[in-house]
C-alpha cells in the first residue's frame, strides 16, 4: 500500500482507510482485531472508529487491540459530534462536549493522545469561535496531534478554515464527505474548498453502501436478503433501494461491471481504485463486513485504472452540474 501526506501536513498515511463502525457491532471482537491485523499486514496505518459508533464499543475494541501494537506506527482518528447520552449537554461541539468526549475517547482507546480528532458533522447552534478555540486548545495540549471535519457544507467548511486562519487557530486538515462514483455533488463545493485550502480528503461511503460492490445488476427488482441495501430500505437510510433504483444509477454501474471484467479486477476494486485517483482524494474508508470483503478492498491499492477507463465513469457517473456551476464552468472554457 502507498502512503499520501494528509493534506498540506507531513504527516503521511496509508491510501486506504480502515473505517470502524461495524466493531462491535455487526462484527465481533475477535473479527474487528483479525480486520485491523489483515489491514496492517497490507501495510495500512489509518483507523477511524468514532465515539457514537456502538455507543463505544468501536472504539473500546479499537483500544484493546492497540494495546498490543506499537502506538507510534498507527494513525489513529475518531469523532465528536453525536448524542452520547440523554443529558442537555452529551450533544454538539460545544466546549464541554468536545472535551467530555475527547476524555472519553481517550479512556476507551487506551492511548494519552489522538492523531485526527474530527467534528463529526457541523453544528448550527454552538458558535463556531467556541468549537475552534476548543480543538485548538486541544492540540495545543498535546492530546490532539491534528483536526478535520465531516458533513459540512461548502460555506461552513471555509468558514471555519477562514476563522481559525484569522484567529491564528489550529485549522482544519481534513474533510470527510460521502463521495463515490453515485455521489458526485461532493464535486461542486467541498472537493475544490479541500484543493485550494491544502485539506487531504477521506471519503466515507466509497461504495455506496454496496451498491458499487458488485451484487447489484440492471434488472434486480429489489435488494438481496441480508444486504445493506435491505436494511437501508427499511430504515428509510440515503442508500435505500428506492433512492437508487432508476436509470442513472444503472448507467454508472453497466460501465463499472464493463471495466472491471475487461480488467480482471472486481467491481468495488474499480470503484475504490477510481476514487484513488480523483483530486485531492487522501484515503478513501473501507468499511468491509467480512474479512473476504477487506481483503478485495485493499487489493484494489497498487495499481491504476488507465485514462481512457477513467473517463468512461466519469462520463457514466456524470450528472451534470445544476446552476451556478454550470455556468461558471462554461464561463471558464470561453476565457
Amino acid at each position: 500500500m502507498e502512503y499520501r501526506f494528509l493534506g498540506k501536513t507531513g504527516l503521511r498515511v496509508s491510501e486506504l482507510c480502515l473505517g470502524a463502525m461495524y466493531f462491535g457491532k455487526e462484527n465481533s471482537e475477535q473479527e474487528s482485531h483479525l480486520f485491523m491485523d489483515t489491514y496492517i499486514e497490507a501495510g495500512g496505518t489509518l483507523s477511524d472508529p468514532a465515539d457514537v459508533y456502538d455507543m463505544g464499543g468501536s472504539e473500546s475494541v479499537v483500544g484493546r487491540w492497540l494495546q498490543h501494537k506499537p502506538r507510534q506506527d498507527i494513525i489513529l482518528a475518531t469523532k465528536v459530534r453525536y448524542p452520547m447520552g440523554s443529558g442537555p449537554n452529551d450533544a454538539g461541539v460545544s466546549r464541554k462536549h468536545i472535551i467530555d468526549g475527547l476524555e472519553a475517547s481517550l479512556r476507551r482507546l487506551q492511548t494519552d493522545y489522538i492523531d485526527l480528532y474530527q467534528v463529526h458533522c457541523w453544528d448550527s447552534i454552538t458558535p463556531l469561535e467556541e468549537t475552534l478555540s476548543t480543538l485548538d486548545n486541544l492540540v495545543k495540549s498535546g492530546k490532539v496531534r491534528y483536526i478535520g471535519a465531516s458533513n459540512h457544507t461548502g460555506w461552513q467548511l471555509q468558514k471555519a478554515i477562514d476563522l481559525s486562519r484569522h484567529r491564528g487557530w489550529e485549522p482544519y486538515i481534513s474533510l470527510q464527505p460521502q463521495y463515490n462514483l453515485l455521489t458526485r455533488a461532493t464535486e461542486y463545493e467541498l472537493i475544490p474548498v479541500c484543493i485550494n485550502e491544502g485539506l487531504g480528503i477521506m471519503p466515507w461511503s466509497p461504495l455506496r453502501g454496496g451498491w458499487l460492490s458488485g451484487k447489484y445488476r440492471r434488472g434486480m427488482q429489489a435488494p438481496p436478503s441480508g444486504s445493506r441495501i435491505e436494511a437501508a430500505t427499511i430504515k428509510g437510510r440515503g442508500e435505500a433501494w428506492d433512492n437508487y433504483n432508476n436509470e442513472a444509477t444503472w448507467r454508472v454501474i453497466d460501465v463499472l461491471l464493463a471495466v472491471a471484467e475487461e480488467i480482471g479486477k472486481s467491481p468495488s476494486q474499480v470503484a475504490l481504485n477510481w476514487l484513488l485517483q480523483r483530486p485531492g482524494v487522501t484515503a478513501p474508508i473501507l468499511g468491509p463486513r467480512t474479512l473476504e470483503q477487506l481483503q478485495e478492498n485493499i487489493a484494489a491499492s497498487g495499481w491504476a485504472l488507465s485514462a481512457a477507463q477513467m473517463a468512461r465513469l466519469n462520463e457514466a457517473s456524470d450528472f451534470g452540474l445544476p446552476s451556478p456551476y454550470g455556468e461558471i464552468a462554461r464561463g471558464q472554457r470561453r476565457r
